[in-house]
């Protein structure tokens, strides 16, 4: 069982790192999240989740051993791959997947390409006591926040997965306590929008 990996980061994709540990390299599948906290040429410590099967063997690399942790609660649910649950976790934060399932908010699960309505009811059912509430850094008020910039870009248009993973990207760049108005600007500038935000906060 390999439970973490400790060396030079060699090769860096959206979805994959290669790490130089003693001049082997490993091949990890990573979350946008790791990915975003790694740089080629510099060391790093990543937890793994080591997946077998008769093809063959595929590691699963995190920076968060709380991220790592949800991903091996999400490949608990049947009808979630380890695909499946890494896409979850590139489309939502640790913190809004806590929320999703304790609200029971499926909606959540199914803006992820792939998961549909049945599964991601499932996914509500089967997490639901298994998550931590104090795990989450993401206050209501700021739960509230993500979810008027979604209705926002999804009257202007967007599809519901599009406007989540700009909200969600939003977060990341200005921060979790930043103003509704101030993510929506942020999420309209990603998605390349020329429209003007002038809306004031409450």
């Amino acid at each position: 069982m390999i439970a973490s990996l400790a060396g030079n980061v060699i090769a860096l994709e959206a979805g994959s790192a290669i790490i130089d540990v003693a001049g082997v390299g490993y091949l990890v599948q990573i979350t946008s999240n790791t990915a975003h906290q790694l740089k080629i040429g510099q060391s790093a410590l990543i937890n793994t989740s080591l997946i077998v099967r008769e093809d063959g063997f595929t590691l699963f690399g995190f920076t968060s051993i709380t991220e790592q942790k949800v991903f091996d609660l999400l490949r608990s649910v049947s009808g979630v791959g380890p695909k499946s649950a890494l896409a979850i976790l590139g489309t939502l934060t640790v913190e809004q997947i806590i929320d999703a399932v304790g609200l029971d908010n499926d909606a959540a699960f199914r803006s992820v390409s792939g998961i549909g309505p049945k599964t991601a009811k499932l996914i509500i059912v089967t997490l639901a006591g298994k998550l931590v509430p104090n795990q989450k850094q993401v206050s209501r008020k700021d739960s509230a926040a993500i979810g008027l910039v979604v209705t926002a870009l999804t009257g202007l248009g967007w599809t519901e997965r599009i406007a989540l993973e700009a909200a969600n990207q939003a977060v990341r760049e200005l921060g979790e306590s930043a103003s509704s108005n101030n993510l929506l600007k942020a999420a309209l500038s990603q998605l390349g929008s020329s429209k003007t935000v002038s809306a004031s906060d409450e």
